[in-house]
């Protein structure tokens, strides 16, 4: 590559990444304050119920992806790349904004869930159109041999996009009091998305279009009914289901599994302490996401395929000794209390509801605090556990986390250079897009509310290894699609076309 070109290069990563990367953020802000929001816009007399509504509500962003990839996928197959995913980003940093608006459940009722359900559909919409527009514009920009590479850099975008979001929400916990942020401070990450979006939206402004698509443009060789070409024709569309079945169904739960259920695990099956789990998870996001671009650098040496495959296969084996480690880490039945160190408070609200307030220590340095609410009404008791862990737990944490990390980034660095590799220009926006998100956004979108769900049930049936029957999910669907990707993909880095 020339000195030129790769200043071009750098120039069309940045637009698009950073775009992308906004996107993700503000997708993924919704999670991130999971915990919060179900005590926001949902009924509060079962929290277990309202923090699977909560899920139920983050995974309906995911469902609808595949749709935001068939419209915005046709559109940026005949109008073009640029525009498409301009228009995308606008729709998902308003819809983000509003939902930091909207009044709570205290407030305006059913509303509430209903207004945050739209909003979330209309993110998955938009975020269905974005991935497919940015990773098709590099790839269509990028050198031939260096496609892995340079597209490996939008796959961190999903990554930072959620560091930037624990990383506001800990600034914003940190610049206001625990009754400001839990009052109306959650709403402020809400709010930042909108400057960054009007930063992004004019960097791309600015951008040219791709060179393949205005090539094809001037030669009359877009596709008029990409949905069409895309799907109705068996042969494009085989290549599409093996994309789906081969390769992204895997590697959605793997992704969702090492990053967003290990930090649902840890906040809600673990107790630890929200902004302590938030910490050691972006520490282990920032250690790992340099090997999104390793990885997806090594694909251009020996394909795609082995990678991929080898970040499902590790991911299959090793995730419930993982799991079993995290859990390990806070359970207080194998650690020894400083006895004379328990504390016990208890104060009436002005609701008349009795609040018992339970402090331990343990000699590990664990400190552990329950609550246990009595309500002055018909509403069952509540008790909530939050833990506070050693920095030795902590670095433990951290390395299991960034260990699962790995295994996301062997599956997500050279997903991109290889669902373009597969597909015609004319279409390739189109094609692309619907088998990525179907694997992301429903199979992987899916699995912190099942995941979640199989622990509660299994934790309601008196089961001692509980914890892990939330890793059933990823480690079937990773283990079907690493069948069907080792016997029917090549790997050789071009299955179709460039």
């Amino acid at each position: 590559m020339s000195k030129n070109s790769t200043k071009g290069i750098w120039k069309v990563i940045s637009a698009s990444s950073m775009g992308t990367m906004i996107e993700w953020y503000d997708f993924y802000i919704f999670g991130s304050l999971a915990v919060v929001i179900s005590t926001k816009f949902f009924p509060t007399d079962n929290p277990t119920a309202a923090f699977l509504s909560t899920l139920a509500t983050f995974a309906a962003g995911f469902v609808v992806r595949p749709f935001g990839a068939l419209f915005f996928g046709r559109l940026g197959d005949i109008i073009g790349r640029k525009y498409t995913f301009m228009a995308t980003l606008l729709l998902m940093g308003g819809s983000t904004f509003l939902i930091g608006c909207i009044p709570s459940y205290e407030t305006i009722g059913f509303l509430a869930p209903l207004l945050v359900l739209i909003l979330r559909l209309l993110q998955g919409l938009a975020l269905g159109g974005e991935y497919g527009g940015a990773a098709t514009y590099v790839a269509e920009h990028a050198p031939q041999g260096q496609k892995g590479y340079w597209t490996s850099w939008i796959q961190t975008t999903a990554t930072v996009g959620l560091f930037i979001s624990l990383m506001v929400i800990l600034a914003t916990k940190n610049v206001l009091s625990a009754e400001d942020f839990d009052s109306w401070g959650w709403r402020v990450p809400f709010w930042v998305s909108v400057v960054m979006v009007g930063v992004s939206y004019l960097i791309r402004k600015n951008m040219d279009e791709s060179p393949v698509f205005a090539k094809a443009k001037k030669e009359g060789t877009t596709s008029t009914n990409p949905l069409k070409e895309s799907f109705g024709n068996r042969y494009n569309l085989k290549f599409v289901l093996l994309a789906l079945f081969g390769a992204t169904m895997g590697q959605g739960v793997v992704w969702y599994t090492g990053q967003f259920y290990a930090m649902s695990f840890m906040k809600t099956v673990m107790n630890i302490d929200s902004s302590q789990v938030d910490g050691l998870l972006g520490i282990a996001l920032l250690l790992g996401t340099p090997f999104f671009i390793v990885f997806g650098w090594l694909s251009d040496k020996i394909g795609r395929k082995y990678i991929m495959m080898g970040g499902m296969l590790l991911a299959i084996l090793l995730y419930r000794p993982i799991y079993k480690m995290m859990y390990n880490t806070t359970d207080i039945s194998t650690k020894t209390e400083i006895v004379e160190r328990r504390s016990q408070n208890t104060e009436t609200t002005k609701n008349n509801d009795v609040i018992t307030t339970i402090s331990k220590t343990y000699t590990d340095g664990t400190s552990y605090v329950e609550k246990r609410t009595a309500f002055n009404t018909k509403k069952e008791p509540q008790t909530s556990v939050s833990i506070l862990i050693n920095s030795n737990d902590e670095w433990t944490l951290i390395l299991l986390v960034f260990i699962q990390v790995l295994f996301v980034t062997m599956v997500y660095g050279p997903i991109a250079a290889f669902l373009v590799e597969m597909f015609p220009a004319k279409i390739r926006y189109t094609s692309m897009s619907l088998p990525y998100h179907v694997g992301n956004g429903i199979f992987g979108g899916l699995l912190p509310a099942i995941s979640t769900y199989f622990v509660t049930h299994a934790k309601e049936a008196g089961k001692a290894d509980f914890y892990l029957d939330g890793l059933w999910y990823p480690i079937i669907i990773a283990s079907v699609c690493f069948v069907i990707g080792m016997i029917y993909i090549d790997n050789k880095n071009k299955i179709n076309h460039l």
